[in-house]
């Protein structure tokens, strides 16, 4: 696989970091921005930081030479010969001052007790780190390398030097006291590099790679310099040992991997190329080996990968393919980078590091160590807490770590690019601290808004939040600010976790301020606990809109029931009955507002005549007849009022002839409208009508027996009796009429009627 080259990472600086830089720094990625691919941007796999702490306090009157890396501690060795020992985050924990001039070299033991450096004064220096022994070699030449013995604390307290005098030194403590000095190779030019491990000890001198077994003190391989790449001191080797076996060379723009076998079994990755001393008991394979388009200058293993410090030649040394020389033209160079690659050389990423003054810089004034580490990465290539490797690029003015990206910056990449359920489902998996579910909550929560999907946004809430009433409260207020609340309503919990009251309270307010929203008030109030809020504040809001074009039935129902919870009964009867709503009768009763009734008897006959009849006979004593005859005379609202009247004061005739008795001329006219068949039983009962107005509507309607009874009440007897043979024609009813009436005279005026008409005597005798 191919990995596209990276714009610069950003950098973040360690404490203590120098201000300048980092505008420097912003400077170099504005002008990286806008050359970065349009293309998906692919995740990287490191992170970088700028090493802070004590650092760019030294590096502001020293410069950078090199480094070296322990468990726990970092040594920087400098241009003026000081060595500071370092802890992980830059702070100096302890300064000797080894030499006189640059120090090329450092080595630690395996335990981190101990430390070795070498220098351009000849000199090497041995120190302990936790008592004042020191140690310190002359020699006539500048050093170049230096390797304790990894077992150094423990036992002979040997080490390896070399340098220009091309020799490779191993010096032995005496157990009487002094240093036995052994030369294990000579004439072959300066020594550039050496590392120990375990019981092999390698170096680089001009004609190539050695590896010697200590152990058995027998040289196992030379592994020949690449042809073709530039002198060792314009471009030095790197040796790295991966483990006890395997070492890792990267020279010029040559990378060889070599395992040390103790037989002729297959080498790694399929390739074998055996390199033996005559008489070893161990072998060499080179089970890796490729060409790199860039300069080697430094190298490191990353688990089955490599980790290459690039040095980008200019174009025209690539052209020349320059073997003398790699000095860049004065403030031409480019910006170093980071391979993550194969051993196969298949790249994996890049990451382009914006070092200050890189521009200035030649391949040899960067340098790369590695923390030791024995954890390796996961099947999702994320390292076990604590187990990450630690990379240390050093410049001469700069420092900069990188390890791999965790769960957590894998997340927050996600993030970054709008992968926000892809981080999401991260977290719930269990990658990072359980801490980040909230803050990858609140940023997916950003960005809906941001995007102004405020219903997604809220849909999601329950699951981003959780039980957190506090977040659950930020974002009730959010949304409030936004004015998008009432889309947020419905998701809102009213326990595990129960909110404050404020928060519910803004919520219900909300709702109030538009007609579309009336319909989920309601909802939400009859659903809500009443205990969660006070009703007041949203009956404060509801209130002044009673009588403008904002209030509707819905909402009205709302205030009602906000009314309920406040206990203020009597305000939401008057607004259940204004909304015919059924169950106000029941309303009635159970908060006993008969007394509240006064003004509300047109909407309960408009709800429900026959149980609103009923419940003012029943309490007739509180609601008397003239107040419910005035209203329902007076009403503007639609519905057949005297209909209701009728039906109000036949009951109240039904139950006292007397309670209505100032209304009995009303009455006669409704019985003459809605129930005439009642009229005869009520005129015959009741004694407080007029007679003429009576007589007067009967005679309208037609009502022709009413008409005979009200004359006959009227002393009419002879009108009423013609009226009864002329209209009903009915010979009949005219004897019983006139045999109530005991009146001599009627009777003469019946035989005479009857004789003016003979046909309706002969009919009745005939029936």
């Amino acid at each position: 696989m191919s990995a596209a080259r990276r714009a610069h990472p950003p950098l973040q600086n360690g404490a203590g970091g120098d201000d300048g830089d980092d505008e420097r720094d912003e400077e170099e990625e504005d002008g990286d921005e806008e050359l970065e691919d349009e293309a998906e941007e692919e995740e990287p796999r490191l992170k970088y930081q700028r090493l802070g702490g004590s650092v760019p306090a030294i590096l502001s009157t020293d410069a950078a030479a090199s480094i070296a890396v322990a468990d726990r501690m970092v040594a920087l060795g400098t241009h003026n010969g000081t060595l500071h020992i370092l802890d992980f985050q830059g702070n100096q924990v302890k300064e000797i001052a080894a030499h006189t001039a640059t120090i090329n070299d450092i080595s630690f033991d395996a335990d981190g007790e101990y430390i070795g450096s070498c220098s351009d004064d000849g000199t090497v220096a041995i120190s302990s780190l936790f008592t004042d022994e020191k140690l310190k070699f002359e020699y006539h030449r500048p050093m170049k390398a230096i390797a304790l013995d990894p077992n150094y604390s423990r036992n002979y307290r040997r080490f390896a030097t070399g340098g220009l005098a091309g020799q490779v030194l191993v010096l032995t403590k005496k157990t009487w006291g002094g240093y036995h000095k052994k030369v294990l190779r000579d004439g072959e030019g300066p020594i550039h590099s050496m590392k120990w491990r375990a019981d092999l000890l390698a170096w680089a001198n001009n004609a190539g790679v050695k590896v010697h077994d200590m152990k058995t003190d027998k040289g196992i391989a030379f592994i020949e310099r690449p042809k073709g790449i530039p002198r060792p001191e314009f471009l030095l080797p790197h040796l790295v040992w991966q483990d006890d076996t395997v070492l890792v060379i990267g020279w010029g723009t040559s990378v060889k991997i070599a395992a040390i076998r103790t037989d002729l079994s297959q080498g790694l990755n399929g390739i074998q190329r055996t390199i033996a001393a005559v008489g070893s008991e161990k072998y060499v394979d080179i089970v890796g080996s490729f060409q790199t388009g860039y300069h080697i200058s430094g190298i490191a293993p990353f688990g089955d990968l490599l980790v290459v410090l690039a040095y980008i030649p200019d174009e025209d040394e690539n052209e020349k393919k320059i073997s003398t020389s790699v000095t860049p033209r004065q403030g031409t160079a480019q910006c170093p980078e980071i391979h993550l690659v194969s051993w196969k050389n298949d790249e994996v990423t890049t990451d382009a590091l914006p070092i200050h003054g890189y521009e200035h810089y030649k391949a040899k004034d960067y340098a790369l160590a590695h923390a030791p580490f024995s954890g390796s990465s996961n099947a999702g290539g994320q390292w076990a807490a604590g187990d990450e490797p630690l990379y240390y690029i050093v410049s001469p003015k700069d420092i900069v770590v990188t390890k791999p990206r965790d769960a957590e910056d894998h997340i927050a990449w996600l993030l970054q690019h709008d992968c926000h359920e892809k981080a999401l489902a991260a977290v719930e998996a269990g990658q990072g601290r359980t801490e980040l579910l909230d803050e990858v909550g609140s940023r997916y929560l950003d960005h809906l808004i941001i995007e102004r999907k405020y219903a997604e946004a809220a849909q999601r809430c329950p699951k981003l939040l959780r039980g957190s009433p506090s977040a659950w409260e930020r974002w009730v207020f959010h949304f409030a600010h936004l004015r998008q609340l009432p889309v947020l309503v419905p998701y809102i919990p009213t326990e595990n976790p129960q909110l404050s009251d404020t928060a519910y309270e803004v919520a219900l307010v909300a709702l109030t301020t538009n007609p579309s929203f009336h319909e989920l008030l309601l909802t939400t109030v009859k659903n809500w606990p009443p205990t969660l809020y006070s009703a007041s504040p949203v009956i404060s809001a509801i209130e002044p809109q009673l009588n403008s074009s904002l209030m509707t039935d819905t909402l009205k129902e709302a205030l009602a029931e906000l009314y309920v919870i406040n206990s203020q009964h009597e305000k939401a009867l008057s607004l259940y009955a204004e909304l015919l709503k059924p169950e106000v009768f029941e309303f009635i009763e159970k908060y006993n507002l008969h007394d509240a009734i006064h003004d509300k008897v047109v909407n309960l006959m408009l709800l429900d005549s026959k149980r609103t009849v009923h419940l003012l006979i029943q309490h007739r004593d509180i609601i008397p007849p003239y107040e419910v005859v005035e209203q329902l005379l007076h009403s503007n609202k639609t519905g057949d009022k005297r209909y209701f009247l009728h039906l109000y004061l036949h009951a109240l005739f039904e139950i006292d002839i007397h309670a209505g008795k100032d209304f009995h001329d009303m009455q006669v006219e409704l019985y003459a409208d809605y129930e005439p068949r009642m009229l005869l039983p009520f005129l015959r009962t009741s004694q407080h009508y007029r007679l003429d107005k009576a007589y007067e509507i009967f005679a309208q309607r037609e009502l022709v027996r009413e008409q005979v009874f009200v004359l006959g009440r009227m002393g009419n007897a002879k009108e009423a009796l013609s009226t009864i043979i002329n209209k009903l024609e009915d010979i009949e009813e005219a004897v019983e009429f006139v045999t109530d009436q005991h009146d001599d005279e009627l009777w003469e005026e019946l035989i005479r009627q009857c004789l003016q008409k003979p046909e309706m005597v002969v009919e009745t005798n005939c029936a």
